[in-house]
């Protein structure tokens, strides 16, 4: 069968909106519902073991995004199916006996997951990507396949770009890798881990790891999967060799694309509910509740979803985000906004996601007013008087949800690249718009 075609994945920087983009102020309080896109986490871990399950199988309400739509045409390249024309994807697992080249985008988890698949390929598959990932790390990983007996060639950059060369299986078995910079490197092994001869041990050594909740979903979706995963030890997680069955998944809302609409009803004293938010989940945005809540917001669970109000004050936090890294942007424009002062420790992995976080914060908050000191692993932000001006996004949609966080609360403040968004929210300019 020859593989269904892929829509091309957008440019991150195509929008029809203006550039800068003059980001709309929150002039009372806004009542708003909003619907999410699903997540992009939990989309591209079921591609993943959909690619190499023992039949067909559907994602339905699969996020449909640049970085998912790199995904997709990652599987397909290698030899699977994946059809994405409707709003359900139906993947075909293939035969993965082809040479192949694979356009990470701005996606870490293309560059991550997809080569401990590829290994399991007869031939030769190349990664690159856009520019800025060739900053990005992927070397533990690459280190890790060749201890498996992978060939990996990458001319000892431990960066994009490089070729991977399977021969058909890999033998498997026991794995080190200092996982400090981003849990992906350990999601990545055990995703492809059950279709090696060996299974893979997988054992951390190093700095805690961070974003452990994205290891946690990626052990639920395997098990999901019928596939056996121990992970009875700290940093260690063993996967047993054996059949990855085919399961139709449903993808939750994605709960870190949540932030933006959450902190809108923190920062105007407004009240937004998100829909359909799981009643259980190991997405990272669920610690949006708690956040907000010690930062004085009203955090409530109602029919349609999850409800937040905002205070007549929003009070400063101080607070560990090692394990919820992603939503640091949100909450740093949170904190340039509110009335007492906030820490924000445990961070210093986001400095390596797709662009380095906190220096980028502790730039473009300063350049609006914002008295913030940054941190090897964190930021400080004390109240002062914030004013307009433009907010750089450095390509990354997470400070593009910090731009128009602060927007909110602030006159002429100028989003640069909103477009980044559509990463992970296509359509969010749009929404984001129609809220205000």
């Amino acid at each position: 069968m020859s593989p269904s075609p892929i829509t091309p994945a957008p440019s991150p920087t195509a929008s029809r909106w203006a550039d800068p983009w003059p980001a709309p102020r929150a002039r009372g309080p806004v009542t708003a519902t909003v619907s999410l896109p699903g997540s992009k986490s939990l989309t591209n871990r079921a591609l993943v073991l959909a690619a190499i399950s023992d039949g067909p199988s559907v994602v339905r309400r699969a996020l449909r995004s640049r970085d998912t739509l790199l995904m997709a045409g990652a599987l397909t390249a290698l030899g699977s199916s994946v059809d994405t024309a409707g709003d359900d994807w139906v993947v075909t697992p293939g035969v993965f006996d082809r040479d192949a080249a694979v356009d990470c985008g701005l996606a870490g988890t293309v560059m991550r997951f997809v080569p401990p698949v590829a290994a399991l390929s007869t031939g030769a598959v190349a990664f690159d990507g856009d520019p800025h990932m060739r900053k990005r790390p992927i070397g533990e990983v690459l280190g890790a396949l060749r201890s498996l007996g992978v060939e990996v060639d990458d001319q000892g950059r431990g960066a994009l770009p490089f070729t991977v060369r399977g021969s058909g299986r890999v033998r498997g078995g026991t794995v080190v890798v200092d996982a400090s910079a981003s849990s992906q490197f350990i999601s990545a092994l055990l995703l492809a881990g059950a279709r090696y001869d060996e299974g893979v041990d997988v054992r951390h050594d190093g700095k805690p790891v961070p974003s452990l909740p994205h290891v946690e979903m990626t052990v639920q979706v395997l098990r999901e999967h019928g596939v056996e995963v121990d992970d009875a030890d700290a940093n260690r997680w063993a996967v047993a060799p054996g059949v990855v069955r085919a399961v139709d998944h449903d993808v939750e809302p994605d709960l870190s694309n949540a932030a933006p609409f959450l902190a809108l009803a923190a920062v105007s004293g407004g009240s937004v509910t998100v829909r359909d938010w799981p009643a259980t989940t190991t997405q990272a945005g669920d610690a949006l509740r708690d956040i907000l809540a010690t930062m004085g917001c009203t955090v409530e669970r109602v029919a349609e979803g999850l409800r937040v109000t905002g205070p007549d004050r929003l009070q400063g936090i101080d607070v560990d985000l090692h394990d919820v890294g992603e939503l640091a942007p949100a909450v740093a424009a949170l904190c340039a906004v509110a009335h007492s002062p906030s820490h924000l420790r445990g961070i210093a992995h986001i400095r390596g996601h797709e662009t380095d976080r906190l220096s980028a914060l502790a730039t473009e908050l300063g350049a609006l007013g914002a008295d913030v000191t940054e941190h090897p692993d964190g930021l400080s932000l004390r109240p002062a008087p914030l004013h307009g001006g433009v907010f750089h996004t450095y390509a990354d949609h997470r400070m593009a949800h910090a731009g128009v966080i602060v927007a909110a609360a602030v006159d002429d403040v100028l989003v640069q690249d909103v477009a980044t968004t559509g990463k992970t929210f296509p359509d969010f300019a749009d929404v984001w718009a129609g809220l205000l």
